[in-house]
């Protein structure tokens, strides 16, 4: 399986919580709300979940093996820095007058 796309969806400043992305594989099946968190200097990913009545939570969907998720989570925190500089880039951008 080809992760074929990551689209950064919003960039937080507060918080741990740093960014929701979504991540589209093999160009045939999309995951949404994946977020990317910023814990004791290290940045990690959490798989989108809901919440069961007993107010534990539950994955939706997840990777199977580490090595999978190794994958992805460097995928995603590869866009997730792309995203930020892209970010950085856009005030002078604006500002310059074309």
């Amino acid at each position: 399986m080809q992760i074929t796309d990551v689209k950064v969806r919003k960039i937080f400043e507060e918080g741990p919580m740093k960014a929701i992305v979504s991540v589209t594989f093999d160009g045939q099946l999309a995951v949404h709300d994946i977020k990317v968190i910023n814990a004791r200097d290290k940045f990690f990913i959490v798989m989108p979940s809901r919440k069961n009545p007993d107010e534990t939570y539950r994955d939706i969907v997840h990777p199977i093996n580490a090595q999978f998720r190794g994958m992805l989570e460097d995928a995603v925190i590869a866009a997730y820095n792309e995203a930020l500089e892209e970010a950085a880039l856009q005030p002078e951008t604006e500002a310059d007058p074309v």
